[in-house]
């Protein structure tokens, strides 16, 4: 019994190396994080005199084939924009002196206003168009991008 005793007891001294095991109740771990929520700074007035980003961009896309876009395929009804990550789809609709009607899924897929950062699928009631019709409409797009940038650059 006494040897028992002996070996019990060592199980309960305690590693001076050992890390200490901290329990907390549900209630303070909670009230502790509602208190580092609080901790987290917030926009004052000064912010308005901070250096902003680049300002040819519209969430992550380049403004002026954002812009571009819309213009060029005014003619078409748009049913949904996500300028954050850069979706135009349209509805079918008819350009103007055409007969054919057209629906458009445009993706800005960068900042930079490149062809590479345009993407145009465009597509009739029976099917894909032509690469050469495809190719003309983002052509325009790109030289109406242009163009505002230019004007942009004047003032």
């Amino acid at each position: 019994m006494a040897v028992m005793l002996v070996s019990l007891s060592a199980c309960g001294s305690r590693d001076p190396n050992a890390p200490v095991v901290e329990t907390r109740s549900a209630a303070e771990i909670q009230d502790q994080e509602l208190y580092k929520a609080r901790d987290v700074p917030t926009s004052t007035i000064w912010d308005i005199f901070r250096q902003r980003g680049d300002t040819s961009t519209v969430g992550s896309v380049n403004k002026y084939l954002w812009n571009a876009s819309l213009e060029v395929l005014n003619f078409l009804p748009v049913q949904s924009v996500d300028p954050f990550t850069g979706v135009i789809t349209t509805g079918f609709g008819t350009p103007p002196g055409g007969g054919r009607e057209y629906r458009a899924t445009v993706l800005v897929s960068d900042p930079a206003l490149d062809a590479r950062s345009l993407n145009l699928a465009l597509a009739t009631r029976s099917g894909p168009v032509e690469a050469g019709t495809l190719r003309a409409v983002e052509d325009a797009i790109l030289t109406r991008a242009r163009q505002l940038r230019q004007q942009d650059s004047r003032f």
